[in-house]
């Protein structure tokens, strides 16, 4: 005997006391995947088209159980100096970067590391949840170059 699996075939917002789903920011990529809750619960994603589902917003599954997506922890390079600067040129590798006040957050990456550490910025590995900034234009994750 097979069980079905509840299926997220939508995007909501979170609510507090909503169960949860820690995924990093490369896992919250997804169109159709096969996931479970930081409690273990199974389900399957089946979203009619492949985009970035952001911390703050829940999967709803078809038996009515929203389930929250939280960033989960990864291996990450703080990155402190001319932030502006440093900011333009990982950008500039269209790179994902989280933006605070006093640092940037990549993933971490031998090749940045180098290329940032020759501009002069300081470096330091750490782990921590990362949820880096949207696209261009608000659309979350760019897909290619349109912008249609």
């Amino acid at each position: 005997m097979t069980d079905t699996l509840p299926v997220a075939r939508e995007i909501v917002p979170a609510q507090p006391g909503d169960p949860t789903v820690s995924l990093t920011h490369e896992d919250r990529l997804l169109r159709r995947k096969r996931v479970s809750s930081d409690d273990g619960v199974p389900f399957l994603v089946d979203l009619p088209i492949a985009r970035d589902v952001r911390p703050g917003e829940a999967f709803l599954l078809s038996d009515g159980t929203r389930v929250a997506v939280l960033a989960a922890t990864q291996a990450l390079i703080d990155v402190r100096g001319d932030l502006a600067r440093l900011a333009w040129h990982i950008g500039n590798r269209h790179t994902p970067c989280q933006i605070e006040r006093d640092r940037l957050l990549i993933a971490a990456d031998h090749v940045l590391e180098g290329m940032l550490r020759g501009l002069g910025a300081e470096l330091r590995p750490i782990t921590a949840p990362f949820a880096p900034e949207g696209g261009a234009y608000g659309h979350g994750r760019t897909m290619g170059h349109s912008h249609g």
